[in-house]
């Protein structure tokens, strides 16, 4: 007469799944939370260089705004509010790939019209913080996607940086959720990649 059921191996297969599902559910949980703060940080980021593009546009003179194009100041105005509203919109889903995707495309054009009315005001960065040089330096032939600096209105690293870090999360979240056993966890649990912010 045996004392362990015929079952028992099941039961112990069954518990081993769970505990490794829950597992790796909590770790992409966790990676995904990363991400969302390094998207709050960014929003802060993107919040402070629009305070320094509108204050700055409106402390333009008239007779300045005049010599420089006012269909140019027009457009930054705009391409401001085009941010704002964007950037509440993603607030609700930061890792929308579309909304990011329409976001990177909004504060491209408002850093192209920055651009445009004052050329010599941008300051790019590299992502670790470090004024950026205009061509890649030290035998770097090829640029990783995305790492390429963008040139911002406001004198400040900390909107590259928070983006470098934005970026590095969903890349860790995007690679945990492809892999093979987390991918299941992934499909059952409905998450879906992400999309840095280019």
């Amino acid at each position: 007469m045996s004392f362990v059921p015929e079952s028992w191996p099941w039961w112990i297969v069954g518990a081993v799944v769970l505990f490794w599902f829950v597992g790796a559910y909590n770790r992409i949980v966790r990676l995904r939370s990363a991400a969302l703060q390094a998207y709050a940080a960014l929003d802060a980021a993107l919040v402070r260089q629009l305070d320094f593009v509108q204050a700055r546009s409106a402390d333009v003179p008239p007779a300045q705004a005049a010599v420089s194009g006012h269909g140019a100041d027009a457009s930054l105005q705009a391409s401001a509010g085009q941010l704002i509203t964007l950037l509440a919109a993603t607030r609700l889903k930061p890792l929308d790939p579309a909304g990011i995707a329409a976001l990177g495309t909004a504060l491209h054009v408002m850093l192209g019209a920055w651009q445009r009315l004052y050329p010599d005001a941008v300051v790019s960065f590299e992502a670790d913080g470090t004024l950026s040089r205009p061509a890649p330096l030290g035998g770097r032939e090829e640029l990783i996607a995305g790492a390429v600096p963008m040139a911002w209105p406001e004198p400040s690293a900390a909107a590259e940086i928070a983006r470098s870090q934005f970026n590095q999360a969903v890349h860790q979240y995007n690679t945990a959720i492809a892999q093979f056993p987390a991918l299941l966890v992934a499909w059952i649990m409905q998450l879906r990649p992400a999309a840095p912010l280019r």
